[in-house]
């Protein structure tokens, strides 16, 4: 094995880590955002618990994509509850937070996740897999997307 193929075998390992730390993170995300959707009150209930179920629909859509890429990379995703909450670097709701604190929090969580998917992309190039380096671009995209939406809600 030749010193590059060597460094493409390292990335690739390290993307399906990075990778299966986002399956982590959009779980725990998941379970977030059906605490707030369901937990909501305030003058901006419609608003907010449509948006969260819209969020949380496109965090199991995530979910499924992620894992069924590390799945194609012959990685294994994590699926347990144990391993989400050891990986995860997004924490889980507390159950008291008010609608303002909620959309902070996920904007603050969104960013996170952005920088980490910037990493995870500079991985997928260094392993020379464009397919994932695009998928993790298109999260991406949609999460600056979100929080400049919630940053508006926030005034």
């Amino acid at each position: 094995m030749t010193e590059r193929e060597d460094e493409i075998t390292m990335a690739q390992k390290d993307l399906i880590q990075a990778v299966n730390k986002q399956v982590a993170n959009w779980t725990v995300l998941y379970t977030k955002l059906h605490n707030y959707h369901w937990y909501v009150k305030g003058r901006h209930f419609f608003t907010l618990h449509v948006k969260f179920e819209e969020l949380y629909n496109e965090a199991a859509t995530i979910i499924d994509e992620f894992a069924e890429r590390i799945l194609a990379l012959d990685g294994k995703p994590v699926a347990t509850l144990k391993e989400y909450l050891e990986l995860s670097s997004i924490n889980e709701a507390s159950g008291s937070e008010k609608e303002e604190d909620m959309v902070k929090q996920l904007h603050d969580d969104f960013a996170t996740i952005v920088d980490e998917l910037q990493e995870a992309i500079e991985l997928a190039e260094k392993a020379e897999d464009t397919a994932t380096a695009d998928m993790m671009t298109e999260v991406k995209m949609s999460l600056r997307k979100h929080m400049w939406m919630f940053k508006a809600y926030l005034g």
